[in-house]
C-alpha cells in the first residue's frame, strides 16, 4: 500500500528540523494558526476550571467520551513501573514523549490505573482549540488547559488554575517536547516549563516513555499501525537546595538523561543524533 503524501512530508519534515538541529519545530502541515483576535476571544476567556455549570457539564460528557475510548485504544496497552506513580500522595506533573494525536490516551489509561482520571488535566498548545468537528469538540472540553505566551491569561488564569489543581492533589500531562512529531520513537530536546511548574508548585515531576510497537496491521495511511507499552520512570523532585534555575535545570536534565536510557534499553540501540526512516519512524514500510 502506498503511503499518504502528507505523512510522508511529515516525516521528511522531520528529518530536515533534525539536521537543522531544531528539535522542537512545528513538523505537521494542517495546523491551524491563530490570530490574536481568536486568542482574546477564545484562549483569554476560556474556562479552565469549568466553573460554569454549562462548561462543566460539556466537560463531564466529553471526559466520560474519552475514557471509552482510551479503554478501545489501550486494549492491548502494556504499562510498567506503576509502583512509580501509584504511592504519590501529592499531586504531580507527568511528562511525556509526543509522537500522536491519540498519545495523551496512553496516560489517560495510567490514570484511570491508579483511580485519577477525575483529577486529570493536560496542557495544549493553543491552537488546538481551533481545532473543528468532533476531535475539535472533545479537546475543547476534556478538561484540558491552553498555554499561550499572553501575560494576562498566565497571570489571573493559567497560574491560579494550575495551584487549584495541584491543591487538589490533581495530575497534570505537560509535553515538554512541545510538538507532536508523527510515530518518532526517539527522545527529543526539552522546553524548561513543565520542571519550572514543579519547582513554582513543588511536586514532583514523573517521566514517562511511551514505547512504540508495530503490529503487522498496514493502515490506510501506508503505515505499520501500533500498538503501546508504556514505561513509568522513577518521580524527580525538587531540589530545594538549590536556587530555582538551577532545581528546573537539574530536574530537565535528569528527566532528560532517564528517557535516553530508556530508550536505548528498549530499542537495544544507543542514541544518535543521526536520522533512519525504519529505526526512527514507528510504522515505517520500506
Amino acid at each position: 500500500m502506498k503511503k499518504d503524501d502528507s505523512r510522508v512530508r511529515v516525516v521528511r519534515n522531520i528529518e530536515r528540523a533534525i539536521k537543522e538541529n531544531d528539535l522542537n519545530r512545528k513538523v505537521e502541515e494542517t495546523d491551524p494558526v491563530m490570530t490574536e483576535e481568536q486568542r482574546k476571544r477564545v484562549i483569554l476567556k476560556f474556562d479552565i476550571l469549568k466553573k460554569n455549570p454549562i462548561n462543566k457539564l460539556k466537560a463531564n460528557i466529553a471526559r466520560n467520551i474519552v475514557d471509552k475510548l482510551t479503554k478501545q485504544i489501550n486494549a492491548e496497552t502494556e504499562i510498567v513501573g506503576l509502583e512509580n506513580i501509584e504511592n504519590i500522595e501529592t499531586g504531580a506533573i507527568i511528562t511525556s514523549n509526543h509522537f500522536s494525536k491519540v498519545d495523551n490516551t496512553v496516560i489517560r489509561y495510567l490514570m484511570q490505573k491508579i483511580g485519577k482520571s477525575k483529577n486529570f488535566y493536560i496542557i495544549v498548545q493553543e491552537t488546538n482549540m481551533l481545532m473543528e468537528g468532533q476531535i475539535g469538540w472533545l479537546l475543547k472540553n476534556c478538561y484540558t488547559i491552553p498555554i499561550c505566551s499572553n501575560f494576562e491569561y498566565t497571570g489571573q488564569r493559567f497560574l491560579p488554575a494550575l495551584k487549584k489543581i495541584f491543591d487538589r492533589k490533581g495530575f497534570l500531562l505537560i509535553y515538554p517536547e512541545k510538538e507532536m512529531w508523527y510515530n518518532y520513537r526517539k527522545p527529543r530536546r526539552m522546553k524548561i516549563g513543565a520542571y519550572h511548574y514543579a519547582c513554582k508548585f513543588d511536586i514532583p515531576v514523573v517521566p514517562c516513555f511511551i514505547e512504540i510497537q508495530d503490529t503487522d496491521t498496514v493502515g490506510e495511511d501506508g503505515f505499520y499501525a501500533s500498538k503501546y507499552k508504556l514505561h513509568v520512570l522513577p518521580p524527580i523532585y525538587p531540589d530545594k537546595t538549590k536556587n530555582l534555575k538551577e532545581r528546573k535545570e537539574e530536574m530537565l536534565k535528569k528527566d532528560y538523561e532517564v528517557r535516553v536510557k530508556k530508550y536505548e534499553e528498549i530499542y537495544l540501540r544507543k542514541y544518535d543524533a543521526e536520522f533512519d526512516n525504519e529505526k526512527d519512524i514507528a510504522g515505517w514500510c520500506s
